[in-house]
């Protein structure tokens, strides 16, 4: 199961009731956050969540609505007494970006480990988790991410037999291992039949709507996508300022067909996002206005 929560929803500043887009996820112990923005800390709070199984942090971009709230962040898991790593990903300059915001926050009882994205896309496997970072367009160097937890095949006990696998090797090979025992090499293909559907969220903010945004977005089960204006008339700004329309982010979910989608990073002149939605599910049903704190539990599909 992935529990997924939307931090906050806000672009550009924090409101009184609304903060800055973060996104938080929790799987099998491991947690990992996408963007930090001023006051992501008070919203993890605000939700119960606990900083101290955040292992990985993602940036999309480096302008700071989504990277501020990363020194206070550090101090407060170092304060806790942490002292396993945490791996950061981001666009190129990360250490550079990183270390220059730790001018306020110098020492931490913690290695950090930096992961700087390679070209148009890449892929990076952490906890379980399978990050597929891909370029966006925005005014600067700017990712989205896809988020999928794989799920192998169905143990197949006839086939563990007939091939005379012993049994004491079963749940291993069950959890991907190859094992090597008695001059014979078990692999899990042995034993477990085709993948399964897994899980899959693809996020993105701060971007016009591209081809690879639906591409990646294909079928997730949660697309939570930039929404930064929701008023028609505001379209040729977000050409300008390379931002979305609700509209255009509901065009992109009827090419990806996604289980559903969230609209986040709102501007502040935005105050009543859900007066748009209506309209634009004439284009995509499933969309749903993005709120600070919005949780859905994904699980695998029953068989």
């Amino acid at each position: 199961m992935l529990d997924v929560c939307l931090l906050g929803c806000g672009g550009m500043m924090p409101l009184p009731y609304r903060w800055l887009t973060s996104l938080m996820t929790r799987f099998n112990g491991s947690n990992l956050l996408i963007d930090c923005g001023e006051g992501t800390q008070i919203a993890i709070k605000e939700k119960g969540w606990s900083f101290k199984p955040i292992d990985t942090i993602c940036f999309t971009h480096y302008h700071g609505d989504h990277i501020s709230g990363l020194p206070g962040l550090l101090l407060t898991m170092g304060n806790a007494e942490r002292t396993e790593p945490l791996t950061l990903i981001g666009p190129k300059g990360l250490e550079r970006v990183v270390n220059a915001l730790r001018v306020i926050a110098p020492e931490l009882p913690f290695p950090l480990v930096f992961k700087e994205i390679q070209g148009q896309e890449e892929v990076f496997e952490q906890n379980g988790y399978k990050i597929t970072a891909f370029r966006v367009q925005h005014n600067v160097c700017c990712y989205g991410y896809t988020i999928e937890i794989d799920r192998a095949g169905k143990f197949d006990v006839d086939r563990a037999r007939t091939a005379q696998i012993p049994m004491q090797f079963w749940s291993r090979l069950q959890k991907g291992e190859v094992i090597e025992a008695e001059g014979r090499i078990y692999q899990p293909s042995d034993v477990l039949g085709p993948a399964r559907k897994g899980i899959k969220v693809t996020y993105c903010t701060d971007t016009r709507p591209v081809e690879i945004i639906a591409r990646q977005a294909e079928h997730a089960d949660l697309f939570i996508c930039e929404g930064m204006y929701g008023e028609p008339e505001k379209a040729a700004k977000a050409v300008e300022y390379k931002h979305m329309t609700f509209e255009e982010a509901a065009h992109l979910a009827k090419k990806a067909r996604p289980r559903q989608m969230w609209l986040t990073h709102y501007s502040p002149s935005l105050v009543r996002a859900e007066d748009y939605i209506e309209k634009i599910r004439a284009v995509y049903p499933e969309i749903y206005p993005g709120k600070d704190g919005k949780t859905i539990e994904l699980d695998f599909e029953e068989e």
